[in-house]
């Protein structure tokens, strides 16, 4: 049985700036609970990674390896998570425009957990840790927007 969960926030960045940081791996430990992030293959996590692209991340001692599936330029940032704890895993970040400015985030993801059973704990706990990633990105585009503007 699938489950999902979405998540929103919202930031003062363009569309742009955000979409920016989705795509560069090495930005996701500086606006996430995310420890450590890599590209695959030996890449450069900083350089914008394209559809077919997998990232390796580092959280405490769990380890998630996550392909780039879909992207939209400054809207749409879609990616599969590949393993445990998941049968499948879709997460997709959407991006537009706010009629006050700057952007508004809707993550969401639809999956299925391996263990039988774990599906409300799952939702629970990706809702959670979801919107901690969303209100990161939010605050780190903005910050770096205003960062650019005063420079």
């Amino acid at each position: 049985m699938p489950y999902s969960y979405t998540v929103t926030a919202h930031s003062l960045a363009p569309p742009e700036a955000v979409f920016s940081l989705l795509v560069r791996p090495s930005t996701w430990p500086l606006w996430s609970p995310i420890d450590a992030a890599e590209t695959e293959g030996g890449g450069d996590p900083g350089e914008r990674q394209g559809v077919g692209d997998t990232r390796v991340f580092r959280t405490g001692r769990s380890v998630s390896r996550e392909r780039v599936v879909e992207l939209v330029a400054d809207r749409l940032f879609g990616y599969e998570n590949l393993g445990a704890p998941f049968r499948f895993y879709r997460g997709t970040v959407e991006l537009a425009e706010a009629p006050q400015g700057g952007t508004d985030l809707t993550w969401s993801g639809r999956f299925e957990p391996k263990p039988r059973f774990t599906g409300r704990f799952w939702q629970w706990y990706l809702t959670r840790f979801m919107q901690r990633m969303a209100d990161g990105l939010a605050a780190y585009a903005a910050a770096e927007e205003r960062r650019a503007g005063a420079g």
